[in-house]
Parts: C-alpha cells; structure tokens; sequence
C-alpha cells in the first residue's frame, strides 16, 4: 500500500478579485517574457520548477522546436535551484579522470554497486510495483553514467577535477552498499558550472522566443480535461528582489491559469519541510530527530506532490530519504536553519553523544544511512568527530559552491594552496561555528564538548580509553581496527593519499593537533521516492497508466520512476538524476507534442 506525501500546515492565501488577478498576472508576465500571440493553448508545454532537471527539460523542448513556459514561484535570482549550491558532485564509470587516476571501473561493477545500494525489494517484477520503474530507470541510468553522460556533458564546455574522490565506501560486503572504487567527479566549477549550459540554452531560447520564463508564479494546482492534463492554475506572487537562496515573499497579487498539452512537473523534494520529513521518516531510521539543520533553501517544500498527486499522478517510496550525519550549523546563514555537511576523509574517531564509539561500518564517509540509524538508536540527535588539525586540514571539505570558492571560481592557485594550509572556509568554521572544540588536552576537549551540549555526558576516562585503543592500532602496517583498515585502503590509492586522506596517525600525537571536536547535526537533504514514472518520465496513476499530458524529473519524481536509488545512494546520482530525467522527459514531451 503506497502512503502519499501530503502537505502539512499549507494554506493557500486568499487572492484578489478574479479580475483584478487577470490584469496584475498579464502586467508581470508582459515584463517578463514575450507573450505567444493569437494561439488557442498558451504554450506547447509548461514546466513547473526552475531547477536543473526544469532547466535541461525545457532545453530539450525548445531545442525540438516546442513553445514552453517555465514556471516558478522564486524569483530569477533562485534560477537552477538547489544544483547552484550544490558541490558539483557527478557519478561517471570508467571516465577518463579515472583511468587517469589508475582506478579500474566497470559497467558490471557499477551495477553490482548500485544494486547492493539500492536493495529493491517492491516489486521489481510486478508492473505496478513500487521499486518495478524505479528498476528500469536504475538500469538506463548507470548505462548513461557508463556511456554518454560524460561526453555529453564535456561536449557543453562541462570539466572536472581531475582526483576522483570516494564517497560512500560501503558497509563491508563486495555485493552490498557502496562504491567499490572511487566514482565522485567534482564539476570544475562546482554547481553553478552544472547548472550553467542549460541556463544559457534556456535564456537563448527566450531570447528566440520560443520558451518565456514565469517567475513569482506559484502552481497550486494542475487543470485537467477529460482525464488529461490540460494546464496549471495557481497564484501571482508578488515580485521579489530576495537575494538566491533567501526566503521570499508569498504575499498574493493575482491568479493565473494557463493552458497546454502537456505539463512537466520538475518542483524538488521536500527537504525544507521538517513536518513532511518526519510524517514519512521510516521506522527502519529510529525515531525522526526533534532538532534537525535544513540543507535546502526554504521553498524546497514538497508542495507540488500532493498537488500532482490530486491530479492523478501516483507517489511510490516516500519512506525512502536521504539525510546526511554530518551536518554544522552555518554561522553565516542564508535560509532558515541553514546547515553545511562536511565531507569527511576516513580518518575522524566518531562517538555518540554519550562518548560510546560507533563500530563498522559507522565510518566517516562509508554508510550514511546505517550511520544515521545507530543516532538515531542512541537516544540523541546528535554525535562527534574527535580529531586532529592534522586530519581536517587534510580531509575535510564543506558542501556547497559558496564554502569551495577555489573550486567554484576556478581558481587554481588558490586550490593548490590546499597542500599546505587548511582550507580557510574549514577554518572560518573552526573558529566562528558553533559546533567546534579546539583544545590543547583531551580533559580541555572533554570539558569544551560538555559545555557545548550543558548535559555532561562524555567521561574523560572513557573517552582516553578508547581514543588510546584506536591509537595503539597505527603503531603496524596491520590490524585489527576497520576504520584503520580503511584509512590504509584510503592511501593505497592515490588520490586519496594526494588530497583526501592524512597518514596514519594517532589521535593523541601533541605533533598532530590541536585536539578537535565536532558536534554533528542531522542535515536535511534529498527525496528518494517521488512520482512514479515511466522511462518517458510521463507520470503513472495508481493502475499504472499514465496520466495523458503530465510528466515528471527530478527530485518530484525520485530522480526518475519514483526511486531510483531504492534505499541508498552511492552519491554523485542527485545532480546526474535531474540531468538525465530531465533530458528524458522533456525528450519525450517533445516527441508527444509533434505537429
């Protein structure tokens, strides 16, 4: 039985006079676009979102000749949504960054990987199973990441960091969760570089007229004819000059109604709505966290499912999320509650908020979601890294293009800087962020890091003993301690020893510090499950059929079919989701649209 997402406290503001709506909708719309003249549909489609998968599903319709409105209920300043902040992360298989990198990658092992990671197990077989287009998406998808994808996008001026990082190491098992090898390639450029080519392919169509952008208007519903899709009706916003990412106004000054064949819905998740991630967070996770960071901006809200939804669009998984353990609350926010993920090397000693050490395969960087249950099990919404300067010096870096500004701007100097400083975002975190401890002496740790949380809860001899446990264990190029294992599997390959991963070391060497702790928060981030489409990206009801005119991408619909990372994701999938579904999608809605 499916449990649909549904909104929590969404009200929809009262609007002026129909007329006076009309009038206030066609003033905003005549300053923002061109409008199409004397057609009796207002376009050939309507994408819904202006995100990466929206952008790159209108790319593909104006490319195919078609006339598309692209709506939003953000200003142009939030133009590519999410992707802009994002890292820049991207999942290829045996790309030639990898090779280069001596990393031996196959199309077998990809799929060996992703299905040990995903664990379908909802009727794969049954055509109006849950996880049974989720599969099929799954299969195209690492054909695309082992074939075109890379080309493709190097062939719209796309370029990467040449050292692969590895993420989600796995939970221990050649067929279970996790990357075998290193898969993470990081856009040179990070997000915005991403989200840039389909911006300009976008803004040159409406240039041509042949796509218009709808910004400030918000679709709170999805009209329908007959059992087919016909258009979006919803509210005129008023116009914003919110800087990107900041909350804007929901201040009401007019509704519209528009009219097209096919409507392709490309909303996002609902990372930002903490009540709809604790409605759908699953027993197998623990109880939800009473405190949790956000790490999307506040419009991420997971309207336009249930409002798909009503249109006859069926949500599959919406147990299936993807929070991150490593969350810092940002000391310089830019939305409400915003958090910051550190992307850890293998190295940091991570505790429960008691002080107890979590076991395999509760590493840093190796099992998200195992790790986030064992939080969850310990009764608090929080745990630590204990660690040295030494190790984040090396190993830590921030999501998000604004905390890698080498990266982000291109800047190879100050990239190369990285070799022999710690990075100054990381420092600007250590030294202003709320989360941090830096001390001297483990006892001034201890008493910073009970301080911090006012519960007292980490003993000092407990915590010595354990520390100094792992401690005796680097003293041999063996043993019998896994996260030592896996730092010496870390600096067996080389890009980890050139930039990710600090020599073996103990955590009490005076030469190593100073001492460092961590408090890490639960970050809000990504929807797995979603709208079940087919690989057409056109939206299935609750008999399987689609739902004539209306197709989903993106995040909305689990990256594609409703879940196409199942239970887990081997990162680098969330930005290569929208590309692909997008590209499906408006692809297909091109095709279906054809005079």
């Amino acid at each position: 039985m499916d449990h649909p997402i549904a909104p929590s406290g969404i009200t929809r503001r009262r609007a002026l006079t129909v007329t006076g709506g009309m009038l206030a909708g066609t003033a905003l719309a005549a300053h923002a676009f061109p409008a199409f003249a004397g057609e009796a549909q207002d376009a050939d489609a309507i994408v819904v979102g202006h995100g990466l998968a929206g952008l790159v599903a209108t790319a593909e319709l104006a490319a195919a000749g078609r006339k598309v409105l692209l709506l939003d209920q953000e200003p142009e300043a939030s133009l590519g949504g999410q992707a802009f902040w994002s890292f820049g992360g991207l999942f290829f298989v045996n790309s030639e960054e990898q090779r280069l990198m001596g990393v031996k990658d196959t199309h077998d092992l990809a799929w060996q990987d992703w299905l040990g990671s995903a664990g379908f197990d909802r009727g794969v077989a049954d055509p109006a199973g849950q996880d049974h287009w989720a599969y099929k998406w799954a299969e195209a998808y690492v054909d695309f990441a082992s074939g075109e994808k890379r080309s493709w996008l190097a062939g719209l001026g796309v370029q990467w960091f040449p050292i692969v990082g590895w993420a989600e190491r796995g939970g221990g098992l050649a067929d279970g969760h996790g990357n075998s090898v290193p898969r993470f390639h990081v856009t040179w450029g990070t997000g915005p570089a991403v989200v840039e080519p389909f911006e300009k392919k976008v803004r040159a169509a409406v240039a041509a007229g042949k796509a218009a952008f709808r910004f400030r208007h918000r679709v709170d519903g999805i009209v329908t004819t007959g059992g087919a899709v016909t258009g979006v009706r919803g509210a005129v916003l008023e116009p914003s000059g919110a800087a990107r990412g900041k909350p804007s106004s929901r201040t009401v000054i007019g509704e519209f109604e528009l009219r097209a064949p096919v409507v392709v819905v490309t909303s996002g998740g609902i990372g930002a709505n903490h009540d709809l991630v604790r409605q759908n967070w699953p027993a197998r996770l623990g109880t939800p966290p009473k405190t949790m960071i956000t790490g999307v901006p506040a419009h991420v809200d997971g309207r336009m499912l249930a409002i798909t939804e009503r249109a006859g669009g069926r949500i599959v998984n919406p147990d299936r999320m993807w929070h991150y353990t490593e969350g810092l609350r940002n000391y310089d926010p830019i939305w409400p509650d915003h958090g910051i993920r550190i992307l850890p090397g293998p190295s940091s000693m991570w505790f429960d908020a008691t002080g107890k050490r979590f076991g395999t395969p509760d590493i840093p960087g190796y099992d998200t979601l195992h790790t986030l249950g064992s939080i969850t099990a310990s009764g608090y919404d929080y745990s630590w890294f204990v660690t040295t300067q030494k190790i984040i010096a090396k190993e830590f870096a921030l999501s998000g293009s604004e905390q890698n500004p080498d990266l982000t701007n291109k800047n190879v100097w100050q990239l190369l800087s990285r070799i022999w400083q710690t990075p100054e975002p990381i420092e600007k975190f250590k030294k202003n962020g709320v989360d941090f401890v830096v001390a001297t002496t483990l006892s001034e740790l201890v008493a910073g890091m009970n301080k911090l949380t006012g519960d007292n809860l980490i003993d000092l001899a407990r915590l010595k003993a354990q520390i100094e446990a792992r401690d005796r264990e680097t003293d041999n190029p063996y043993t019998k301690d896994a996260q030592v294992m896996g730092i010496r599997n870390a600096l067996s390959y080389i890009g980890d020893s050139l930039s990710r991963t600090a020599p073996a070391h103990r955590i009490l060497d005076p030469s190593a510090g100073p001492l460092i702790a961590v408090r890490l928060n639960v970050l809000t981030r990504k929807t797995l499950g979603g709208l079940q489409t087919d690989l057409s990206g056109r939206v299935l009801n609750a008999s399987g059929e689609p739902v004539p005119g209306l197709y989903a991408a993106g995040e909305v619909a689990g990256f594609g079919g409703g879940g196409v990372h199942g239970y887990r994701s081997l990162e680098g999938t969330f930005l290569g989701g929208c590309l692909f579904s997008g590209r499906q999608a408006g692809r297909a809605a091109a095709a279906a649209t054809a005079t």
